[in-house]
């Protein structure tokens, strides 16, 4: 999905393991939906492959000779390939974005509060109201339509923010480069096979500078198998149809695991001696839960559904923020953004825009952490014995597990969360600068 997202929730990037994918809920009948079309036969004649003519650039031309070979395996005439990779250069502003890594990251309670803020709750609001086909789409894939209005508002900002980058030119830049190469060529590939069976040209294939695409910000190979007809006109147009580009999230979400009638979080509290290295662990029903202390936040009680959903705790800001117990639903979210940000704000935007009140727990005031006092925990915490994985600055799952564990033998609060006052201790412990 839209990876300029990625930048604002470094801090959360890396999440916790995927929870075991349920089977995608079984349709109820209902309206149909019409089913994705059947694109024409490629036009594109077979024939020799030839060299690609140079770019200029050594490291891309040798990249491209190589490429073409694998292409054509995969199904990508010559033809296509010559008249694509025609002239074409890598992008700088792609290579610079993909390696770049931001000095700062911001924390998770300033990217909830722009995107649950009221600008976006009242748009979500309006705009569930505009689109007809939101009935359908949620009877027959069983996804709220607040939930898919929550990824338009997060993806392209209801469709107002989708991206100008040419697709086939930033999957080239990004496989030439070599960090992500293989997913790079198979979704280049993919975005060939969208052109080359007809469905659209490459004019029209824009998107991110990561190759995420239309309002729903689909990658060239989700497009290929996931992307259907919300609207009934026989097309899959995710760039100008708003239908086409929700009912495409709800067909995605289903695929991923979305447990039809089951919420996908709820914000709870815990007593004060409550056990924090239990947080990202053992996913267990509300009533196990509830036997350490654990409560829903509003007072109110579980759903039939919930009661009976394997839910894991979180306190994404630590014991003094909003924790939550999150359903298998979240998941789901989540394999369309793996980022716990992005989920809470998913779900968190179309609570509010369902009509429910805001978070009982307020996110407290953080500040952004540096990229050097990251990686600096990170070293840290390798050096007194407790493994978060390779340095990166990036405070995932691994890097949260050692902090949990460090401070639970150091008799501390372990909620694994790494604050300004952490990161000293820490360098204070290993003697790190």
């Amino acid at each position: 999905m839209r990876r300029s997202h990625l930048v604002l929730i470094l801090l959360l990037a890396g999440c916790a393991s995927p929870a075991p994918t349920p089977p995608a809920p079984r349709p109820t009948p209902g309206p149909p939906l019409a089913q994705q079309p059947s694109p024409p036969p490629s036009s594109e004649a077979a024939g020799p492959i030839r060299p690609p003519a140079a770019s200029g650039d050594m490291v891309f031309d040798a990249w491209a000779a190589q490429f073409y070979v694998r292409a054509v395996k995969a199904g990508i005439s010559p033809a296509l390939l010559e008249r694509e990779m025609a002239g074409l250069t890598p992008d700088p502003r792609v290579t610079s974005r993909d390696s770049r890594q931001p000095e700062f990251s911001q924390p998770v309670s300033a990217y909830i509060a722009g995107a649950v803020s009221a600008g976006p709750i009242a748009i979500g609001a309006r705009k569930r109201a505009e689109v007809p086909a939101l009935d359908a789409i949620e009877q027959r894939y069983g996804v709220p339509r607040e939930i898919l209005i929550g990824v338009w508002s997060r993806e392209s900002a209801f469709g107002a923010i989708q991206g100008d980058f040419d697709v086939i030119r930033s999957m080239a830049s990004l496989a030439a480069q070599g960090r992500r190469r293989d997913w790079a060529e198979g979704e280049l590939i993919a975005a060939l096979k969208i052109i080359g069976s007809g469905e659209f040209s490459r004019s029209q294939l824009k998107g991110s500078w990561a190759g995420a695409m239309g309002q729903t910000q689909f990658i060239p190979s989700s497009f290929l198998s996931t992307a259907v007809d919300g609207d009934g006109d026989g097309r899959r147009d995710i760039w100008n149809s708003a239908a086409d580009a929700l009912a495409s999230a709800a067909d995605l979400l289903a695929k991923g695991g979305w447990v039809r009638g089951q919420g996908w979080a709820r914000e709870v509290s815990v007593p004060a001696d409550f056990d924090f290295a239990l947080s990202e662990g053992p996913r267990e029903t509300p009533t196990w839960w509830a036997e350490k202390g654990v409560k829903r936040a509003d007072g109110r009680p579980w759903s039939a559904a919930d009661q009976a959903a394997p839910a894991q705790l979180l306190a994404p800001a630590g014991a003094s923020g909003p924790i939550f117990l999150l359903f298998p639903n979240h998941f789901a979210i989540r394999k369309y953004n793996n980022s716990v940000a992005y989920a809470l704000a998913v779900g968190l935007l179309a609570d509010r825009i369902a009509g429910d009140g805001p978070l009982v727990k307020a996110w407290p005031q953080e500040a952004p952490m540096a990229l050097a006092d990251r990686m600096t925990a990170q070293r840290a915490l390798s050096a007194l014995g407790f493994d978060p994985g390779t340095p990166d600055g990036v405070v995932g799952m691994g890097t949260r597990k050692a902090l949990r564990d460090w401070q639970k033998a150091r008799g501390l609060t372990a909620d694994g969360y790494l604050s300004p006052a952490m990161v000293q201790r820490l360098k204070g412990e290993a003697g790190a600068s």
